[in-house]
């Protein structure tokens, strides 16, 4: 057997001891599952045409269900094999697989609440349920195999997080030596710059960053291209948000946004923005530290509900249109807890060794602020990795 599979199952038993959950069910029809794929270790070459089924149990020795045609489906893993040919063989031995648990959990989540983990179709839930067997979902157990940092991945973090935030100010400052020779730039020059920063610092990313002007800025996902972008003059307001990883397959992303104000006098209604959503950035990262203080995981609903209430008290309620977080790791959108309870009711817990973005922002028709940081839960807590914005950059130019 092999030795990292077998680690794989040990940490997963001891996950569901944990968790009370009989066992876990994962399954893979074509590429249906791209956690499952993840978690389990099939590599570049996985193809499958027919279903499988492999259950690891809290106790006992996992077993796995295959077609009689595609029978070496799942040899890398640990466990007896079950195998089928007809599709009546497969719900009788389904049966027999999963005689010693009456409950398991799957990539599942009730009424579709997070999708992010929602994976299994609702045919194969209910075979499940026919074989006498209740499905719970998987999603914090997910969390735990794919979300969890390293002590390594922690450290290459930080280090990203320097750079990305020395590229960000290099590129408000760019933008203001180019307004004071010029009198003009672009979004795109902008977003060029940072990208050839990136390169520069062996760093990469999935898509552009964000680079907005006034009205563009109150766009949360508005991006600059060269056939379409804004320029930059004397007196206006900018929003950059960028993010990158170093390459390599463990590597983790780090993910921030800043803002800043080309002209020696803040106008009052930009300020005042800036100041809400700092505060309520900064009450994401109390309210965290708090409740983990208080010896409970804090869930990624309750974290939103905490960020948004000050932009209520401010009244802009209705200008915070996006989750206060997301999940961070090696894809910068990551499987773990959101702080969400505006898109979907995120029912996820925040834990150790677990990382995600506090990013509230306000978006008005004229200019939008957004203040992003990284938070990781660390071996003393909720600890910020990114340095926070703290004031309004302004560039008299």
């Amino acid at each position: 057997m092999n030795t990292t599979t077998d680690q794989l199952v040990e940490q997963i038993q001891s996950a569901l001891v944990t968790a009370r959950v009989p066992g876990w069910l994962f399954y893979g029809f074509h590429s249906n599952d791209p956690i499952a794929l993840s978690i389990l270790g099939f590599g570049p070459g996985y193809h499958a045409t027919r279903r499988w089924f492999y259950l690891v149990p809290a106790n006992g020795e996992p077993v796995k269900l295959v077609h009689r045609i595609e029978s070496v489906m799942l040899d890398h893993l640990p466990g007896r094999k079950l195998v089928y040919l007809r599709w009546q063989e497969l719900r009788s031995q389904l049966t027999q697989l999963l005689a010693s648990s009456k409950t398991v959990a799957m990539q599942y989540s009730p009424e579709n609440a997070v999708p992010y983990v929602s994976k299994i179709d609702a045919g194969t839930v209910e075979l499940v349920r026919a074989c006498g067997t209740e499905v719970v979902t998987s999603a914090d157990l997910v969390q735990q195999f794919e979300t969890r940092w390293t002590a390594e991945q922690v450290k290459q973090h930080r280090a990203t997080a320097v750079i990305l935030t020395e590229i960000v100010n290099q590129a408000f400052r760019e933008g203001a030596k180019a307004l004071a020779e010029k009198g003009v730039t672009t979004e795109f020059e902008i977003q060029r710059f940072i990208e050839r920063r990136f390169e520069e610092n062996g760093l990469i990313t999935d898509s552009p960053p964000i680079v907005g002007v006034n009205a563009n800025a109150g766009n949360p996902h508005y991006s600059p291209s060269e056939s379409s972008h804004s320029p930059l003059h004397k007196g206006d307001f900018l929003l950059i948000d960028l993010w990158a990883k170093p390459e390599g397959p463990e590597a983790v992303y780090a993910d921030i946004t800043w803002t800043a104000f080309y002209s020696k006098t803040v106008p009052p209604r930009i300020a005042e923005v800036f100041d809400v959503v700092r505060r309520s950035r900064d009450r994401g990262v109390e309210f965290l530290q708090e409740a983990t203080r208080g010896g409970r995981y804090p869930q990624g609903w309750e974290v939103d509900d905490a960020v948004r209430e000050v932009i209520r008290a401010a009244g802009y309620a209705d200008r915070f249109v996006h989750r206060t977080g997301h999940s961070l790791g090696r894809e910068v959108h990551g499987n773990g807890v959101n702080f969400d309870n505006l898109e979907t009711h995120d029912t996820r817990s925040f834990l150790p060794g677990v990382a995600c973005t506090i990013e509230p922002g306000i978006y008005l028709e004229d200019f939008g602020v957004r203040s992003e940081i990284n938070i990781i839960f660390g071996k003393d807590g909720p600890e910020v990795t990114t340095p926070p914005q703290t004031e309004l950059l302004v560039f008299e130019v």
